[in-house]
């Protein structure tokens, strides 16, 4: 079909897709005048913010590998073109990951795209992981460096950069595994519009089937990447370009990397890799970036050669696969979910600063999901400690069944895009995982903000 008449097609199959929801919002705000409470105004707020999320996903999301992209940057004809088979630099830090980095590497070398170099850092580990990747490099032609001690993820990642001399900077974590098309699609992507700065790949769980933490966070991951993503994505303005699948345009990030590197907060070095972060200084750069660069002026990797401010695009294609070893057991769980806690305070009071210049739909989908992450303590404070010890059993009722719906409506998304799949049955359990649990770490990631080390702990 023509572009046209197709985008028109699937915003109306959309549109009957969720008429169910926006029935239930309708009535709602119908009500809204004889029962303006603030129990009533969260709810239609957040069955409307998921009724967005929805439609922006599944009606104004492109694949940027697939589809010419219908939203591009300003000027974007300006933008310097790609080659036709720009040389990509694949880059990994790995710190104690002997169970993990063979398969990691092994995936990376197994890639389908032929001009590709392939840089790893063991960050001063003790466990046989520099052993490991001795015998890779013999074996894969792998290039190895060697720290004597650690020095953080995010700076043993720069230190790859120096050595790096792709058109296009790609990272991954150990814990990953790729399939063999990933770096080609995202490649892709980038060649066909040139003012993509940045692209991310969708990630799913490696181990989905170890436990009931493990299925619930495979059906989790997919609706943040399906849905969460591509909705950022129509408009080119996905906030983090996340870790097991990033792609950068070496002349949209260069001359950052010393400031990822370095990156200071509270007072105190962030050793987090922040993959926000980083994606922040592509995103808001034509309002940070000349700052950022005087700041580090004496950086080879400013002096050496000064990259223009773009407005870039930052995006997500779906079809670049890759899969994740997620925690199987609560304690491995919970320490990843205060580290993201940490990076999303950390990249709030950077990237908070300019989101409202990229677009209204950009500022609402980002400054609405701070706003719920910020409330979420308190409105789970008020829903399930105050409301019982006040005898409003019935208030807290309605949350959770609340919270229920909402993850219905994603598990539904799940198996709309997974048929046959039946773990969509899983993804309600993950709505009462974030409130009931998940809610409570943000006050604990904020008042312990400068513990911590980059690691993982073993799942």
């Amino acid at each position: 079909m023509a572009p046209r008449e197709r985008a028109a097609l699937v915003r109306l199959f959309g549109l009957i897709a969720l008429l169910p929801l926006l029935l239930l919002i309708a009535r709602r705000s119908v009500r809204l005048p004889y029962e303006p409470s603030l129990i009533t105004c969260y709810g239609l707020a957040v069955l409307t913010g998921t009724a967005g999320l929805l439609y922006l996903a599944y009606t104004q999301y492109d694949d940027p590998a697939v589809r010419t992209l219908r939203r591009r940057a300003p000027g974007h004809e300006t933008f310097p073109a790609l080659p036709e088979r720009p040389k990509v630099s694949f880059l990994l830090a790995v710190k104690d990951e002997v169970g993990n980095v063979g398969a990691c590497v092994r995936s990376m070398a197994a890639s389908d795209y032929p001009d590709l170099q392939i840089i790893v850092v063991d960050d001063g580990s003790q466990d046989g992981t520099g052993a490991v990747l001795d015998g890779l490099a013999d074996e894969l032609g792998i290039t190895v460096i060697r720290l004597d001690r650690n020095i953080g993820k995010k700076a043993a990642l720069v230190r790859a950069c120096a050595l790096a001399d792709g058109d296009i900077l790609m990272f991954t974590d150990s814990d990953c595994v790729l399939a063999p098309d990933a770096i080609r699609q995202c490649v892709r992507a980038m060649v066909r519009h040139p003012d993509l700065g940045a692209v991310s790949g969708h990630c799913r769980a490696l181990n989905p089937h170890q436990s009931t933490l493990t299925r619930v966070q495979d059906v989790w991951y997919e609706g943040q990447f399906r849905i969460a993503k591509a909705a950022e994505a129509a408009y080119g303005a996905v906030t983090c370009v996340s870790g097991p699948l990033a792609a950068f345009r070496r002349e949209a990030v260069y001359n950052y990397l010393p400031a990822w590197a370095e990156d200071r907060f509270a007072g105190a070095p962030f050793r987090f890799a922040t993959d926000r972060q980083l994606t922040g200084y592509v995103l808001g750069q034509v309002w940070r970036g000349r700052a950022l660069k005087q700041r580090h002026a004496g950086s080879p990797f400013v002096a050496g050669q000064d990259h223009p401010e773009r407005r870039w695009l930052v995006g997500y294609t779906k079809s670049a696969r890759v899969w994740t070893n997620v925690p199987a057991h609560w304690r491995p769980f919970l320490h990843q979910q205060v580290r993201w806690k940490k990076s999303f305070i950390r990249n709030l009071f950077f990237t908070g600063g300019f989101m409202w210049r990229r677009g209204p739909v950009p500022a609402l989908l980002y400054y609405g999901h701070a706003l719920w992450v910020l409330a979420a303590p308190a409105l789970v404070f008020l829903h399930l400690v105050w409301a019982p010890l006040h005898w409003t059993a019935g208030l807290t009722a309605l949350y959770v069944a609340g919270m229920l719906l909402k993850g219905s409506i994603w598990g539904l998304a799940f198996r709309f895009d997974n048929p046959g799949d039946r773990r969509w049955r899983y993804r309600p359990l993950m709505s009462l995982l974030s409130c009931c649990v998940l809610a409570w770490l943000l006050p604990y990631a904020a008042l312990t903000l400068r513990r911590g080390i980059w690691t993982r702990t073993p799942a």
